[in-house]
């Protein structure tokens, strides 16, 4: 047995174009032994807001819509040296998931957001286990407030990093498409890390802030293991605003390659994880 999926390519039209737009769609095939997915002939937008009501969780960049144009045969993932290019020249939005999982994440993307409000309300009830405050305003008693709209958590510290119990690391669900031997992390934090008001890019002080944490938590673990040259292991980035899917709650993206399943659970204390999250 099948089912089939379908998600609109395009994530916004241009005022009174409606009856113009084209917008492409995925239809997902599931089969016992693969999954295989294909993109149709554009068309209307009033036909896929007829036959499609729920749209995707975010907005799908140009990146995306080519990875959907993809099969996974025609991928090509993200190697080391790849990754070290693009983090250097901090071209974020080349980072891609495999196709198969792009339609996934989409899927799972409107489904936890109709289930638990937003994602940002799955991943502090299911992954963190942190209790989501109201949204603040622009100041507070504890001087722990951020923009208006944005929850504020309560911490301990109000430098990044500076206690433990101030975050957490975790598997990423939804991984790029990376090569065999990468593992990819994220770090969630309740203290804010700040950034450029323009464009949302770090600042160099949270920079600095983040290499530090980086370099004695996970490249002098490697160091201490044994590795040759640790700080080859380990690459980290934090995307600016415009690419952050989960805006309102503070991560950092760490990768580490050809690291041992061990190091791995003592970093985020939990095992592989093989099915969707939920």
């Amino acid at each position: 047995n099948s089912s089939a999926q379908r998600f609109p390519c395009n994530s916004a039209v241009a005022p009174g174009a409606e009856s113009e737009a084209r917008w492409g769609f995925v239809f997902l095939f599931w089969d016992i032994r693969h999954q295989v997915f294909f993109i149709s002939k554009t068309i209307s937008l009033k036909t896929i807001m007829d036959t499609t009501p729920e749209l995707p969780a975010f907005n799908l960049t140009d990146t995306d819509r080519e990875v959907l144009a993809m099969t996974d045969d025609q991928f090509v993932p993200h190697d080391w040296d790849n990754l070290k290019d693009i983090i250097a020249r901090n071209d974020l939005g080349a980072l891609k998931r495999k196709p198969s999982d792009l339609v996934r994440y989409l899927a799972w993307s409107r489904d936890t957001k109709s289930q638990y409000g937003s994602i940002t309300n799955f991943i502090c009830k299911r992954r963190l286990g942190w209790h989501l405050p109201e949204p603040a305003g622009t100041s507070d008693s504890s001087g722990t407030a951020v923009a208006d709209s944005e929850p504020v958590f309560p911490y301990n510290n109000p430098i990044p990093f500076a206690d433990p119990s101030d975050y957490k690391i975790l598997r990423n669900d939804w991984p790029y498409g990376l090569a065999p031997g990468i593992a990819h992390l994220c770090v969630w934090l309740r203290t804010p890390v700040p950034v450029q008001e323009h464009g949302g890019d770090l600042t160099d002080e949270s920079r600095a802030l983040i290499e530090e944490f980086v370099q004695r938590t996970f490249v002098a673990r490697l160091a201490r293991e044994g590795y040759s040259d640790p700080k080859d292991h380990v690459l980290w980035f934090k995307n600016w605003t415009a690419l952050q899917s989960v805006r309102s709650l503070e991560h950092i993206h760490v990768l580490v390659k050809d690291v041992p399943e061990s190091i791995l659970f003592e970093w985020t204390q939990e095992p592989p994880r093989d099915e969707v999250p939920n």
